[in-house]
């Protein structure tokens, strides 16, 4: 009877911890939570002053948004539908049709995984939008790397036909209209990042730990927005790699918190 009585209590035991296991598995490889936002922003898309290009653009994003292909890409790169274009007033039949034309997106390549770089090629939720809206209207995509900075500047110049590409606009240039605006089409706030499975529930909680982010002007910009953050947390290490490496550490637990982007956690946690 006690021997019965023993096996019963270690199969139990194994039971437990392998559900423990599996469930501890499942958090450190794929769940992230945001504990504190840094920097709330919108990402648009952006046309030189009455350019009749916008009007084509935007009636074939509404075409495809019709056709779910904006879902289908939704889903696949965020998981679920976090894009929403605003909607217009016109449709693409009713317009003259275009010619065949080359057409220059000027592209942010910090901004993972809306738009970036690898292996020489750009990738991303907005660069395979933008793909399937050229090929909606038999138009040519060139992609420009540019600086969020210099929107107008790349516009004005004839440099691109389009800022788009994970692009934050200024908000004072959309105040004083100086180009055409399209959205915003979706939040991205800069935030705290922990493994789902962490503790840490607060910005408090995130005293003395370990947090890596990526290397660019924007994520010390939003570190430097909370000096209390700086403070509070016992190491910062900025990394060369980007996005990706940041929440490669995350995962291989040698950091305890990630500074990244809010679509980037909705995109790993659907990957």
């Amino acid at each position: 009877m006690k021997k019965l009585l023993y096996r019963i209590i270690i199969t139990v035991l194994l039971i437990s911890m392998s559900f423990g296991l599996s469930g501890c598995g499942r958090s450190v490889n794929y769940g992230v939570k945001a504990v504190q936002t840094l920097v709330e922003q919108e990402y648009s898309l952006a046309f030189r002053k009455d350019d009749p290009t916008a009007y084509y653009v935007i009636g074939a994003i509404q075409a495809l948004d019709e056709s779910g292909k904006l879902d289908e890409l939704a889903v696949k790169w965020f998981g679920q539908r976090i894009i929403s274009f605003p909607k217009v007033n016109f449709r693409l039949e009713e317009l003259v049709p275009t010619e065949y034309r080359d057409f220059i997106i000027g592209l942010d390549i910090n901004s993972f995984p809306l738009s970036y770089a690898a292996n020489g090629e750009y990738w991303g939720f907005d660069v395979e939008f933008a793909v399937a809206v050229c090929e909606k209207l038999g138009w040519h995509i060139k992609m420009q790397p540019i600086e969020k900075e210099n929107v107008y500047i790349e516009l004005s110049s004839g440099n691109i036909d389009c800022a788009w590409g994970g692009i934050a606009l200024d908000p004072d240039e959309v105040d004083r209209r100086i180009y055409s605006r399209y959205g915003p089409y979706v939040e991205n706030d800069i935030v705290v990042g922990v493994r789902s499975n962490s503790y840490t529930m607060n910005p408090l909680m995130l005293n003395g730990k370990k947090m890596v982010m990526p290397s660019t002007p924007e994520a010390m910009a939003a570190l430097n927005s909370d000096p209390k953050l700086i403070k509070r947390l016992g190491q910062i290490t900025r990394l060369a790699g980007g996005t990706t490496e940041c929440f490669s550490q995350l995962y291989a637990g040698k950091c305890d918190a990630v500074l990244t982007d809010s679509t980037a956690i909705y995109y790993f946690n659907s990957h």
